[in-house]
Parts: structure tokens; sequence; C-alpha cells
């Protein structure tokens, strides 16, 4: 299971959490027809440590449809330690927009199909509407 080496509490900014969530989602899989952006969201002030939440958002565009008909969400949260040794890494999790199941990179294999259900999910609901 491919990781990056993550930044340590005393380096972070909200730029390098950013670049380095860019330089994670590079080791995983899936098809060149994906497109993605991320959005830094907001900052959360914890007792023992700081919380930075991110948006990756993506999305399969193609000529015949430029405008997808529906996107799917990742959201990283990035855990500054306020208590641990500063020289320590960031701690990361993800989770997907319709799952409660926290994801750590290093622990779990990224899956494409993650996407795909998200989105024709939406694509069914908005159907039935």
């Amino acid at each position: 299971i491919k990781n990056i080496q993550w930044t340590t509490c005393k380096d972070f900014t909200v730029q390098r959490g950013q670049e380095q969530i860019e330089e994670y989602i590079s080791t995983w899989e899936f098809h060149e027809s994906w497109l993605h952006w991320t959005q830094f969201l907001r900052e959360e002030d914890m007792k023992y440590s700081k919380r930075y939440h991110y948006r990756v958002c993506w999305s399969t565009p193609t000529r015949r449809k430029p405008i997808p008909r529906a996107t799917a969400s990742v959201y990283f949260i990035i855990e500054v330690s306020k208590i641990k040794p500063a020289t320590l890494p960031v701690e990361v999790f993800f989770i997907l927009e319709t799952s409660r199941l926290i994801h750590r990179p290093g622990e779990c294999r990224f899956r494409e199909k993650w996407l795909k259900d998200i989105i024709e999910n939406k694509i069914i609901l908005m159907e039935s509407l």
C-alpha cells in the first residue's frame, strides 16, 4: 500500500497540506479520464490539535458531456498536534462523501470503484426525482 512522507507538525502550512494531498493522490491508481481539484475548506481549533479540512472533488468529463452530471468528493483532514513533539509527522485521514468509514494513508488501498459508486448513486437519485 503506497504512502508518502508527510510533513512534520512544525513545517505544516495550509498550502503544504494541499500539495501533500496532491502528492498522495498521485500514488492512487485510477483511469486517466478522472479529473480532480483540491480545495482548502476550514481550520478547526481543538483542545490538543488543529485540524485542517480539505475537499477533493472528482469527475469524469467527456467531449460529449464536458460538464459532468455528478461529482464525487473525498474529504481529507490533516491533524497537527499541539502536545506531541513538533518533529513528528502530521496525522492524515480521509472519508468519502457517502461514508463514515475513516481511511488512513498507508493503511488502505484507494479504489476507483468508490468514486464510480458515488456518482452512479447520485445519477440514479436525480433520475428518480
